[in-house]
């Protein structure tokens, strides 16, 4: 008779891509995420300085006051634009962002062929961009979307709304 040990890990499943196509493990998606925000941060800082952000912020907080939403809004659209500026080049040539393209992963639809770019842009990345923008909501929705990872396909929200995987490029 075998003893269940209480104290023991949980134990998941994990499901294989189709195709053959090995799934991107967790840490290969973390690494890629944080390297795409770096790279997008590079790019998005200098904007926001020139662009008189931090100087609004500090002006309206200084005054005990919140940045209007409408400008919040310009500010999160702008750095929609840019993530588009600079993913696209590597999305449409491989369905890579740059952080994937880094740790050799990549982004394929559920039949193991990469997406097109419209695709990726308007399923995959835009709709959770769009919600993230609601204040409160969307960093609750954000961080689900995030936790979803866990699920034995390793499919995002984000990847479910778009019929995408993360699958190992090599």
């Amino acid at each position: 008779m075998t003893e269940h040990n209480p104290y023991e890990p949980p134990r998941a499943v994990v499901a294989d891509a189709a195709n053959g196509q090995e799934l991107a493990d967790l840490g290969e998606r973390l690494g890629a995420a944080v390297l795409d925000v770096v790279i997008m941060m590079a790019v998005v800082l200098p904007v926001m300085f020139l662009g008189g952000y931090f100087q609004a912020v500090m002006e309206t907080a200084s005054r005990g006051e919140q940045l209007p939403l409408l400008q919040q809004f310009k500010w999160g659209a702008i750095g929609i634009v840019l993530f588009y500026l600079v993913q696209s080049v590597p999305l449409r040539a491989s369905g890579q962002t740059w952080g994937k393209r880094v740790l050799k992963i990549k982004i394929v639809d559920l039949d193991g062929n990469q997406p097109t770019f419209g695709r990726l842009a308007g399923l995959r990345y835009l709709p959770v961009q769009l919600v993230n923008m609601i204040p409160f909501v969307g960093g609750l929705i954000a961080l689900v979307d995030t936790l979803m990872i866990f699920r034995s396909d390793r499919r995002c929200a984000h990847d479910l709304i778009a019929g995408t995987r993360v699958v190992k490029a090599r």
